[in-house]
């Protein structure tokens, strides 16, 4: 059951970013993925809902946007902060640079001008990037 109104709750969420994307009279396009996939990053990253009270006028966009990349750590959801490091700077950084590349990428993807978006294959090279400054690869 409670999984149940998770997963409602979520789909009511990604629903209503559809309808401002769609509602402003854009039409169905690759760019609206890519602006859906860009706030579905920043939700997961910061475990906030779109429409969360938080943001007080802004948007999620423009709440993730005014902390990068200083105050990344205010941002992030902590449950993504419960690594344990093994005491090393070099490890503790990486996690930082991937979450701003992370973030980044969310906030290029979901700028209002469609045209202004990050396209998709620029996105997949972004986050693989991202993965692989984590590992040290």
């Amino acid at each position: 059951m409670l999984l149940l109104a998770v997963f409602r709750s979520k789909l009511t969420s990604h629903l209503m970013v559809m309808i401002v994307e769609y509602g402003a009279g854009n039409e169905v396009s690759a760019y609206g993925d890519v602006y859906s996939y860009g706030i579905l990053l920043l939700e997961m990253f910061t475990g906030k809902r779109p429409t969360d009270d938080l943001f007080n006028g802004l948007n999620l966009h423009s709440y993730v946007k005014t902390f990068l990349p200083e105050k990344v750590l205010q941002i992030a959801d902590p449950t993504l902060l419960q690594i344990k490091f093994e005491g090393s700077s070099i490890e503790q950084n990486r996690v930082l640079e991937c979450l701003v590349s992370v973030f980044t990428t969310g906030i290029s993807c979901s700028v209002e001008s469609p045209q202004e978006r990050m396209g998709i294959a620029d996105v997949i090279a972004q986050l693989f990037s991202a993965r692989n400054e984590l590992l040290g690869t």
